[in-house]
């Protein structure tokens, strides 16, 4: 039976911070039953950055900010959060193009400040981009459900959602196990399908965006900037901001702190970036290729979603803007139900690839989790035929069809937004710690002004990590919790370093 440890050849290494050195990682790739092939471009990259970011955020949350939190000026609340973005990209930029291995913060983790702090974040972004793919498989639903009952064909309560009672929702679960299945026929089938989807996606955009041009009101843009109004909201302490109930901060809405209340919330619609340096081992040129395709897809990304925002506050009011489906409603308010439609459907599409590259990344993660013996090692073989890590497509697949299937979960956008902003602190720190010890290593591309870039970018994400809610934070404590028994209870032992490679 394989252990997967015969290839002992180094004493075992002691403690929750021993490293795994970029060499060691490097060489898991060669191995030809646990690498992964090397069959992406810098456009595939682009796309897949591109695919995940652009999805319910440009169609739901640029109106819904600007009501409740900026105004007009959720435009500024958009660049913020690209900066905070963008100062984390180059962080991953340097990480991805000197450790071009799969598992993205988690690799970069191991190779600089260690073990512990590696799993922490594994463990993190596994639950978080399982459940960032089923909530958005059931809004995928929830459009395709709507599109049906227009066209006459009503889904039954008990295979959806929509009755509010106890159901099955058929068509997010099958929407799942369909991507999982492309996932595990090969990479290259799951770029092809991404660069169609994302090519269809951006052409709605774009053309909203124009479409839209012909019914901006200037009257509309004024106040660009409203006057500051405090939040004293009255509800659970759990419901408010961390920094309200440390500090007793009153956070606002509008005004100058209003935009930045807002980038903490518009923050979820940027979230997707990272997830290209998942798929580093699959990249033809890693070094030169992953800080295009993370730069490409921040950049295209940014500028749609300030061009959108300006639209959508154009065409309407802020202060009358529709919080579930402010775009379609804005084009639904000036009498132009045709691109209403058009809206509709760009979201459906979008949600498609949206679902497809988190289950990409989630299968990364959990895939060098498991090559490095944190999790059993079974899980870390490829398909001989695909090249895929199968068993763990297929397992964490299943997983999330039957979450999107069985649980109607709401309001996760603040458990991605922290698990998300976590691992930019864990990349950021770790550019610093690997400068120091590795200053040896050649490195592709390097971030500019370290250590102050990477600290700037520690402080930004904390900031936003303390405007998330307190339930927010209790959950992500819990869900630690639960990874720290399963590290000190399987992953510690059987770690590939504490049992000599």
């Amino acid at each position: 039976m394989d252990t997967g440890f015969q290839d002992s050849s180094t004493p075992p290494r002691r403690g929750l911070f021993r490293a795994k050195t970029v060499e060691e990682s490097i060489a898991d790739t060669e191995d030809p039953e646990r690498g992964l092939r090397k069959e992406l471009s810098t456009l595939d990259l682009v796309a897949y950055g591109v695919g995940v970011i652009i999805g319910t955020g440009i169609f739901v949350v640029t109106g819904s900010v600007a009501k409740q939190y900026a105004g007009p000026a959720v435009a500024l609340a958009f660049i913020a959060a690209g900066v905070v973005c963008a100062l984390a990209a180059l962080c991953y930029a340097e990480f991805a193009s000197t450790v071009p291995v799969a598992g993205s913060a988690y690799t970069f983790g191991y190779a600089s400040i260690g073990e512990l702090p590696a799993w922490i974040i594994g463990w993190d972004l596994v639950l978080e981009l399982a459940l960032g793919a089923a909530v958005v498989a059931g809004g995928w639903s929830g459009y395709i459900a709507s599109l049906l009952s227009d066209a006459g064909a009503d889904v039954p309560a008990s295979l959806s959602h929509q009755g509010g009672g106890f159901g099955f929702d058929i068509l997010a679960a099958a929407l799942v196990l369909v991507l999982t299945g492309i996932v595990m026929v090969g990479m290259k089938l799951s770029a092809r399908v991404t660069g169609v989807v994302v090519a269809v996606k951006v052409t709605v955009v774009l053309l909203v965006i124009f479409a839209g041009l012909f019914y901006v009101t200037g009257g509309n843009y004024h106040p660009f900037l409203p006057p500051s109004r405090s939040n004293t909201g009255g509800g659970s302490q759990l419901h408010a901001p961390l920094v309200q109930v440390m500090f007793g901060f009153t956070p606002s809405s509008f005004g100058v702190m209003g935009i930045f209340s807002a980038a903490a919330v518009v923050f979820f619609a940027f979230i997707g970036f990272d997830i290209v340096a998942t798929a580093a081992e699959e990249t033809r040129h890693p070094q030169r290729d992953l800080p295009r395709g993370i730069f490409g897809s921040l950049v295209v990304c940014t500028v749609l979603y300030v061009a959108v925002s300006l639209v959508v506050t154009g065409m309407e009011k802020y202060s009358k803007l529709d919080t579930s489906a402010p775009l379609a409603n804005a084009f639904t308010s000036v009498g132009a139900h045709f691109w209403a439609d058009v809206i509709s459907f760009g979201a459906a599409v979008g949600l498609t690839s949206v679902v497809l590259i988190l289950l990409l990344g989630q299968t990364r993660v959990f895939f060098a989790m498991s090559r490095d013996g944190l999790l059993p090692r079974a899980f870390s073989r490829v398909h001989p035929r695909f090249g895929t890590p199968y068993r763990t497509t297929l397992l964490l697949g299943t997983a999330v069809a039957a979450i999107a299937g069985f649980f109607s979960v709401g309001q996760l956008e603040e458990m991605v937004n922290i698990g998300t902003l976590f691992a930019f602190i864990v990349v950021a720190v770790g550019v610093v710690v690997l400068r120091h010890t590795r200053p040896d290593l050649h490195r592709a591309f390097r971030a500019p002004w370290v250590p102050f870039l990477p600290a700037l970018s520690v402080c930004a994400s904390l900031w936003l990590m303390i405007n998330l809610s307190v339930e927010t934070w209790l959950r992500f404590a819990g869900w630690m919790v639960v990874g720290l028994a399963v590290y000190f209870g399987y992953g510690r032992g059987h770690s590939r370093l504490a049992r000599g490679r």
